[in-house]
């Protein structure tokens, strides 16, 4: 069996994202491998709600979504760490698929841990599915993990 040494975890923060990266420690740490943290950060939508005082610039949008992943991924990256597993962490843009894509391609990870939210008919036809992409186009195998 393939040794899986470069484990990358794919997270978008949410309750799929946790069990992924509780799946991805794990294999880390089975087989004395290093975790690799990404966040694709994608464009804010400008159509938030700001607090009365004014709607703010695209570039405050940009710079609060940005501050917010890096918390989320800092707190991940301690919990690896806490857990035993040489870990690091990375904010990327763009599309999140092709994002993962690529930081997959250029990081050489031996493989890919997902989050999926089980999105089935009408809401994975509108919101399609950044799983379902990275399994298609992934450099090496992709573990999905159920996020229910």
């Amino acid at each position: 069996m393939r040794q899986l040494r470069r484990i990358l975890h794919a997270t978008d923060f949410s309750r799929a994202s946790r069990r992924a990266f509780q799946e991805a420690v794990a294999l880390a740490r089975r087989g004395h491998g290093r975790l690799m943290l990404v966040h694709v950060l994608t464009p804010p939508s400008p159509f938030v709600a700001e607090d009365g005082l004014g709607q703010p610039s695209w570039e405050d949008l940009q710079r609060r979504a940005r501050r917010a992943a890096t918390r989320r991924l800092d707190l991940l990256l301690g919990a690896a760490r806490g857990a035993g597993v040489r870990a690091e962490s990375a904010l990327v843009e763009g599309l999140p698929f092709e994002g993962i894509v690529r930081f997959a391609r250029r990081r050489r990870a031996d493989v890919v841990v997902i989050g999926t939210h089980g999105r089935s008919g009408v809401g994975r036809l509108l919101m399609g599915s950044v799983a379902a992409r990275v399994l298609r186009l992934a450099p090496c195998p992709v573990l999905t993990v159920r996020g229910r």
